[in-house]
């Protein structure tokens, strides 16, 4: 098994169920440093690694120096591409650690290991290999184009508080409703419609879709919105609701994690008015800030869009890639 050539007294296995408050702890240590808005559980972490998407054994680490963990890092595949496979690597390396080799280490392990994993399923497509890195954590960033690894695209994070909230809009022949469990798999078709042209989208299948986004524990039904005309979901907000966010920033966020308008609906005004009756929701529920992610070269408009909204800025990632040829 491919393992990472660490500094002397380190150790690396993979990541198990009784690793994750560990992680979560290091996490937390390094949020003190790196400041990127997130605040993740050992609730959360189970809920992203431990299922049929992630495999554990083969593709995380964990570095520990004696017992005491000082590092980890992950090797994510979703089961369903469009264009490119598309290989996800995270980590984090606790800050006393940093410094030492420990990052580069892990990153050469997970370029590895990412090549072998295209190789193993799908080499009959190109692969990107790509890590998302705060812009609030240069030394990572740093890494990343050592390693030889390409900036090509930059998403923001977006607040706005729920006060001062866009007029509700009227769409004609259109209701706005709450998200329904029944309508579910539709929505996921609408969501796979809406997204064909996008940077790095998926074709989401019924697992992944589940998994990812209307089975996670954060996912907020009564907080989403789906938009019908003549009975049909033409447009959609999901919401979710983190509670370790809220237990370290004393504030709930909504945040709308998938936005989307069918092709043939596009023009209507439906994003504004799916979205602006989503964070009338959250404000008479129990909410006080709403979030989104934006990719800074969407070419649908969509940061104009939300920053009409009153949405602003707060964070960015950016998307450091490696691409490998189908071979």
């Amino acid at each position: 098994m491919l393992e990472p050539q660490l500094p002397d007294g380190l150790t690396s296995t993979p990541i198990t169920a009784d690793d994750l408050p560990a992680v979560a702890t290091l996490l937390a240590a390094a949020e003190e440093v790196d400041r990127t808005g997130e605040h993740t559980s050992a609730d959360d972490l189970a809920e992203e690694w431990l299922n049929d998407l992630v495999d554990l054994p083969r593709d995380s680490r964990l570095v520990r120096a004696g017992d005491d963990v000082v590092a980890w890092a992950t090797v994510v595949a979703p089961p369903t591409f469009r264009d490119a496979l598309s290989v996800y690597l995270d980590g984090r390396v606790h800050p006393g650690w940093r410094g030492r080799g420990v990052g580069r280490s892990l990153l050469a392990w997970q370029l590895e290991r990412g090549g072998r994993v295209h190789a193993e399923r799908h080499p009959g497509v190109p692969a990107r290999l790509t890590a998302s890195l705060p812009t609030t954590m240069p030394d990572a960033e740093a890494l990343a184009r050592r390693a030889g690894m390409a900036a090509t695209r930059w998403f923001h994070t977006m607040h706005r508080p729920l006060t001062d909230l866009p007029a509700a809009r009227d769409v004609a022949g259109v209701e706005l409703v709450a998200f329904d469990p029944a309508r579910d798999d539709e929505v996921r078709r609408a969501h796979n419609r809406a997204f064909t042209e996008h940077y790095g989208s998926s074709e989401r299948d019924e697992v992944s879709w589940q998994t990812m986004f209307t089975g996670a524990a954060s996912f907020r039904p009564d907080l989403s919105v789906l938009a019908l005309a003549d009975g049909a979901v033409v447009a959609y907000v999901l919401a979710y609701v983190w509670e370790s966010d809220t237990a370290a920033t004393g504030r709930r966020e909504a945040h709308y994690g998938q936005i989307g308008v069918v092709p043939e609906q596009r023009g209507r005004g439906l994003s504004k008015a799916v979205i602006a009756e989503a964070l009338h929701r959250a404000a008479v529920r129990d909410c006080q800030l709403a979030g989104l992610d934006v990719d800074s070269e969407n070419g649908s408009g969509a940061l104009g869009l939300y920053e009409g909204l009153g949405f602003r800025t707060v964070h960015t990632r950016t998307s450091w890639v490696r691409e490998l040829p189908a071979s």
